[in-house]
């Protein structure tokens, strides 16, 4: 008991010498864990795709990609707080966010029993040469704070990109799929044969890149795919 008085003692004094600031507000925020406080958390806008089947992200694989379920956690729009925070994570190494956003659709997707019977998570493969200039793949960060809560292992490996794209961002649906066209592998059949992957990305925009992805995961015999992401954009 006593040491655990000094513990939160030193909590205390720690965070008044060194405050932790909201990301979107800049004020003080208590737990340490979070980077939103709370008002702003509550204004990040949910889109309960998780307990809603054909819901509008999974409406945009119909007849592209054979899932089982999709979702995403929140609703993203330019100039707004999520795009802050997809910078933030993208541009400004700023890991924090990825695992904290990531940590909030881990417990939308424990909440929500159609992805109950997910064996594991794979994150979206990253393009080398950015993977290696940022110095993490974001999706991978996001799976890390999903798996913090919704309990699944994360295989980093399963998958992996054959040819290396630019970045897709300004161009138009059609193009973005010419571009993915055999972008990716599945690197280890193993790890993945007979089970239900959760396929993990921060934003769906066309669905071009997830949906090149998840085509090499059902390649493989028995496998089961649905697709979360932090954000879709509308």
């Amino acid at each position: 008991m006593v040491i655990e008085k000094v513990k939160s003692y030193f909590k205390d004094f720690s965070h008044l010498l060194y405050p932790h600031n909201c990301e979107g507000c800049g004020s003080d925020v208590l737990n340490d864990d979070a980077i939103l406080c709370t008002k702003c958390l509550f204004e990040l806008p949910e889109t309960n795709f998780c307990d809603t089947k054909n819901n509008p992200v999974e409406k945009t694989f119909y007849g592209r990609l054979n899932i089982t379920n999709a979702t995403a956690s929140y609703y993203f729009t330019k100039d707004s707080l999520l795009q802050h925070l997809m910078i933030e994570l993208k541009y400004r190494n700023n890991k924090n966010v990825g695992f904290y956003l990531g940590k909030q659709l881990g417990y939308q997707l424990l909440q929500a029993e159609r992805f109950n019977d997910v064996d594991a998570l794979i994150p979206l493969p990253l393009n080398p040469k950015k993977e290696m200039k940022r110095g993490y793949n974001q999706a991978t960060i996001i799976c890390e704070g999903i798996a913090s809560v919704f309990q699944k292992p994360i295989l980093k490996t399963a998958v992996i990109r054959i040819q290396f794209t630019e970045t897709q961002t300004q161009q138009d649906r059609v193009h973005r799929w010419q571009n993915m066209q055999h972008v990716f592998a599945v690197a280890d059949k193993n790890l993945i044969e007979g089970k239900h992957v959760l396929l993990i990305d921060d934003v769906v925009t066309t669905g071009a890149t997830l949906e090149a992805c998840g085509n090499a995961i059902l390649q493989v015999p028995e496998t089961k795919l649905s697709i979360a992401t932090v954000a879709w954009t509308i």
